[in-house]
């Protein structure tokens, strides 16, 4: 097994076409490997795709953030992480409290409520796209289409003014970029906390039909309404629900523009789109952080033991292009049907807002290239700034013109 010494984490993501070698060496050398992280201390991490799944579904690895095995990615481990030092989120919750919050809110991510959004999130993708074609060339993508539409998106579904989007927008950056100070992570932290509570507040005194709105009428009737917990959910689903969702709008349609074939195969039979946004989530796999973990008792995974306390990083990333799973899982294959990567992590913390995910990708890469037939990159791929620094991969930037 390769020796924390040699192994360093987190790993920059610099190509959006090529796994880091790191990866690839813990990968091929073992399905644990130990490493050091930025704030001194060590972990394990999981890079094969079976042992992913081993851990994320095994309900002795924690998710709790405020425990002090938890693996953060940032030298200063948690500080400028948790929205409320009082108040976990849900996404660091364990059973049986994490069920219990997860079903609260469940009703509102089924397929069939999701579903019923299509009209608007088409008609939102159009008029972006009217917007798009009516503007100067070149233009970019990321600011005209892949992050206005996830962030209309959910600012309508939990009821948040879309007027304030540069607001939460610029903090959630700050947030996720791992170099950003402690401080600055505290004050974008405390002033994203503090316009959602006022929000929260808001909608308690007169409770609107969207998400926030109708879990704030329902708990109360339940007898279960907390004004932190409410400030907890909105601030998970709203950063969660615009940020993951334009970066995978941007890196899907680079590799569109880079695999003219294979766009082709999809604009001549839609049937097929879904396919190829499972195979793109594969491929790209955009977030690490959500998966970490911290055992609670000694775990053996991949014939490696790993103690109660230590914090365990899941690298979807690495898991997703595991060889043994997915063949040449370097080609992007929009065929493949890979639907059991774990791109949405996998087991009692899978992504909430998949289904509307997967819907607003497939509407927007349907839509662009079917109106849009000529458009192309400005820059070679290897030229588009990618956020290398970041908890969440994307692109800062994606110029195009037609």
């Amino acid at each position: 097994m390769t020796t924390a010494e040699e192994l360093r984490m987190p790993v920059d993501r610099t190509c959006p076409f090529a796994q880091p070698e790191q990866y690839v060496r813990m990968r091929a050398d073992s399905a644990v490997s130990r490493v050091r992280i930025p704030d001194g201390g060590h972990a394990w991490v999981v890079t094969r795709h079976e042992e992913a799944r081993q851990v994320l579904g095994d309900r002795r690895f924690s998710s709790d953030r405020f425990n002090p095995g938890f693996p953060f990615l940032t030298e200063a481990g948690g500080a400028g992480f948790v929205i409320n030092p009082k108040q976990k989120a849900m996404i660091g919750m364990d059973a049986p409290e994490h069920g219990e919050a997860r079903r609260e809110v469940l009703g509102e991510f089924t397929v069939r409520r999701v579903e019923a959004l299509r009209p608007r999130i088409q008609e939102i993708v159009d008029r972006l796209v009217d917007e798009l074609l009516a503007g100067p060339k070149p233009a970019d993508l990321v600011e005209k289409l892949a992050l206005p539409v996830p962030s209309l998106v959910i600012c309508e579904l939990l009821g948040v003014p879309y007027e304030d989007h540069e607001y939460f927008q610029h903090r959630t950056m700050v947030l996720i970029q791992r170099g950003t100070s402690v401080e600055t992570r505290q004050k974008a932290s405390v002033e994203l906390r503090d316009y959602l509570s006022g929000l929260v507040a808001q909608k308690e005194e007169n409770p609107t039909d969207d998400l926030l709105g109708r879990q704030i009428l329902k708990r109360r009737a339940e007898g279960t309404y907390d004004h932190d917990a409410m400030i907890g959910l909105s601030f998970l689903l709203l950063v969660a629900g615009h940020e993951t969702t334009a970066n995978m709008i941007s890196l899907g349609t680079l590799a569109l523009l880079e695999n003219p074939g294979q766009r082709a195969a999809i604009e001549a039979d839609p049937g097929k789109t879904l396919a190829a946004v499972e195979e793109l989530l594969r491929y790209f796999t955009i977030v690490e952080g959500a998966t970490a973990r911290v055992a609670t008792e000694d775990v053996e995974i991949g014939g490696v033991t790993i103690p109660a306390g230590d914090g365990v990083l899941v690298l979807g990333y690495a898991a997703n292009w595991d060889p043994e799973v997915f063949e040449s899982p370097e080609k992007l294959d929009l065929e493949r049907g890979a639907r059991h990567h774990v791109a949405f992590g996998f087991g009692p913390h899978q992504c909430l807002g998949q289904n509307l995910a997967r819907m607003e990708l497939q509407i927007v890469f349907d839509t662009l290239f079917r109106r849009i037939p000529t458009l192309r990159g400005v820059l070679p791929a290897k030229d588009v700034p990618a956020k290398a620094d970041a908890s969440i991969f994307g692109l800062y930037q994606l110029p195009v013109t037609w």
